[in-house]
């Protein structure tokens, strides 16, 4: 069956962001006043490169059963984790962990045991900075992700497939996305095609559109070239889902439309579940 490879550190995986770092990325999300997207963005990203790095942690240290890089499109198309990681389009989840740009102390709000709301300060690991500024040269993201994910296939050829998430605000300015997208998906491992997802930020209020299983559902033609860009959830993803009381079938995609940070939040963490032991 696809989408059952274990994943070890002899055959890592992979996950790859590719962030809209477009001027418009500036603007506030829907209903939340002064959070910019870049900003809510960016946390997102950097609270789940700091989940992997504890999944991947075990008694003797952080085992490498991922590779992960971030990808920024805007002024530039580049990588874009920051620090020591500066340049590199792909990195072993253990020289992440050992190289945040820094630690911050942030405060959270928890329960406190009795019906209320306490603060707590937290320490919060920063790899990866928010920026807004440019256009959005989405099809050069997706041709440098393109010659990533086909080198990494090219070293470890029976992966579980790579996953890619695309992060956007906006529609391409640099030409069609659906060729490159296709392009894309089209690179596959012995354990299947790897699976390309899509999550539209919006700066309106509307309720957010997620993991549609038809174009029917989507409001406008911007909607349904996303949607047809997206990989059909597999298996192990569709029971991710399910579990968060989804509606899922199996023509669902991954995708989300007009998304605030707490559907993005639930995007990231949804796209990137793999139901398999890690050895």
């Amino acid at each position: 069956m696809p989408y059952s490879a274990e994943i070890s550190r002899v055959t890592p995986s992979c996950f790859l962001f590719l962030i809209d770092q477009s001027g418009s990325m500036s603007d506030p999300f829907g209903g939340q006043l002064g959070r910019k997207k870049a900003e809510g963005v960016a946390d997102a990203i950097n609270r789940l490169l700091q989940n992997l790095v504890i999944k991947c942690n075990k008694s003797e240290g952080v085992r490498d059963y991922y590779h992960v890089g971030v990808i920024g499109y805007g002024r530039q198309v580049a990588p874009a984790l920051g620090g020591a990681l500066t340049g590199r389009d792909l990195v072993p989840i253990s020289e992440i962990a050992d190289a945040p740009l820094r630690i911050e102390q942030r405060v959270k709000k928890v329960d406190d045991g009795a019906g209320g709301l306490v603060d707590q300060t937290i320490k919060f690991q920063v790899w990866f900075e928010p920026v807004a500024d440019g256009t959005t040269p989405m099809c050069q993201a997706l041709e440098l992700a393109r010659q990533t994910i086909g080198t990494f296939i090219e070293r470890y050829p029976n992966c579980y497939p790579p996953i890619i998430i695309n992060i956007t605000d906006g529609e391409a300015t640099d030409g069609d996305p659906e060729p490159p997208s296709a392009t894309l998906r089209s690179l596959a491992s012995t354990d299947g095609p790897v699976l390309f997802f899509n999550a539209h930020v919006s700066s309106r209020p509307d309720h957010p559109i997620e993991f549609p299983c038809s174009e029917t559902q989507l409001p406008d033609d911007y909607a349904r070239r996303l949607f047809r860009m997206s990989s059909t959830l597999p298996p192990p993803i569709q029971e991710a889902a399910r579990r968060e009381e989804m509606q899922i079938t199996d023509e669902t995609r991954g995708f989300v439309f007009n998304a605030d940070l707490v559907a993005v939040i639930r995007f990231l963490d949804i796209g990137t579940k793999v139901a398999q032991n890690l050895r």
